[in-house]
């Protein structure tokens, strides 16, 4: 009797298996092959990153091994790509690798933060406690995000609908009137001739304004991606009348809570600089991590760079030489981000309260005007037709 073995069965049942798929397994199959292959491009949204951190966090901290948990969080993640990603981190990690190598190799899903400081806690084994202060700080981050978003949902909504209302008037309802008011046979009125003149000229071009507008938003986008760009964007930002203060203070919130959970987890100074300074998203805040690393190597102080830094705030610099004195930087700095969190919601709060009748105000002038202008002929309906 001839010994088949194992391996072999496996082989010669493979192709039969293959070709028994049905369609629809097909396709699953298909579909996670695309995901596999996109997944180390696929940028994670912070939400699902502190959520993961929350939950690992908590499953390290009740004595659970790593490996376990991440197989546990595979399952229960929703995202399909960040589902590849956590299981092949798993592997990783079987496989001998540390969390913080593994995540290494995605860097839009796991930012330095995130990597550095669970790296530091993998030295110190308080893995779990880092992870802890990293979902805190993330939850942070994601709240001042929401709040700033919330605030501006209601006006860009506002603004796209009036935009919207205004060109569905001027392109489908007043060419309706202007045919009207030619059987008139009379000269109309400046402002129904003004009105009349834009809504035909606005028809004709349409399609050139939307190609024309698509690919401005698109140039200044990339242009805004460059380094040139990101700079300017910052200046031109910062000189706005209410918009730049209120950057300025999510921006030194964030390199004041950055910087400080960073300290506090043990990460080497010049590194923790870096990572700040890449987090803050702000090209002040960039220059400044990289004079104040350039200082500190060379036997500074920070406070020394920050006093001498005019995008930093008195406070700030009062701060940070306290901390500096005392031996609490850390502390004195993620009291400084708890400060500017509140004066940001004060901020928001006002500009939402101002924004909202500022807005209804502006729509009622502008879609009045346009009624007004449609209806004056028919006001002066005697003098437009000829007379009696």
């Amino acid at each position: 009797m001839p010994f088949v073995s194992r391996t072999s069965t496996k082989e010669s049942t493979r192709p039969t298996q293959k070709k028994g798929l049905s369609f629809a397994q097909k396709q699953r199959l298909a579909k996670r092959k695309a995901i596999e292959k996109k997944a180390p491009k696929y940028k994670v949204k912070l939400g699902d990153l502190t959520v993961f951190t929350q939950q690992l966090a908590s499953m390290l901290d009740a004595g659970l091994p790593l490996v376990n948990s991440l197989e546990a969080l595979e399952e229960q993640v929703e995202n399909p790509y960040f589902q590849v990603i956590v299981g092949n981190i798993r592997n990783d990690i079987a496989g001998g690798s540390s969390l913080s190598a593994a995540a290494k190799k995605y860097p839009r899903a796991f930012n330095n933060l995130f990597v550095s400081m669970v790296a530091a806690g993998e030295a110190s084994g308080s893995l779990s406690e880092i992870l802890l202060k990293v979902a805190s700080y993330f939850e942070a981050s994601l709240k001042l995000q929401k709040r700033v978003k919330s605030a501006m949902t209601y006006p860009i909504a506002v603004i796209s609908l009036s935009i919207i209302l205004v060109n569905v008037l001027l392109i489908f309802v007043v060419p309706v009137f202007g045919e009207m008011f030619d059987d008139f046979g009379a000269e109309l009125p400046k402002p129904t001739q003004i009105l009349v003149g834009t809504s035909d000229w606005l028809k004709a071009n349409i399609v050139f304004l939307v190609v024309g507008f698509g690919f401005f938003f698109w140039a200044v986008k990339k242009f805004f991606a460059t380094p040139r760009g990101r700079t300017v964007r910052d200046q031109m930002y910062h000189r706005l009348p209410i918009i730049g203060p209120l950057r300025q203070k999510i921006s030194i919130s964030r390199f004041c809570r950055t910087f400080s959970i960073l300290t506090r987890s043990g990460v080497p100074i010049l590194q923790n600089l870096e990572i700040t300074g890449a987090a803050s998203d702000n090209t002040f805040i960039e220059n400044a991590t990289k004079s104040i690393g350039k200082h500190v190597s060379q036997g500074g102080q920070i406070s020394d760079v920050v006093a001498n830094t005019p995008y930093f705030p008195s406070m700030v610099k009062h701060m940070a030489r306290a901390g500096e004195k005392t031996g609490n930087v850390d502390g004195m700095l993620n009291k400084v981000s708890d400060f500017y969190d509140e004066e940001i919601d004060a901020t928001v709060s006002g500009l939402t309260s101002l924004i909202e009748p500022m807005l209804i105000v502006f729509l009622g002038v502008f879609v009045g005007t346009i009624v007004v202008a449609m209806f004056l002929p028919i006001f002066q309906l005697s003098d437009v037709a000829g007379g009696p």
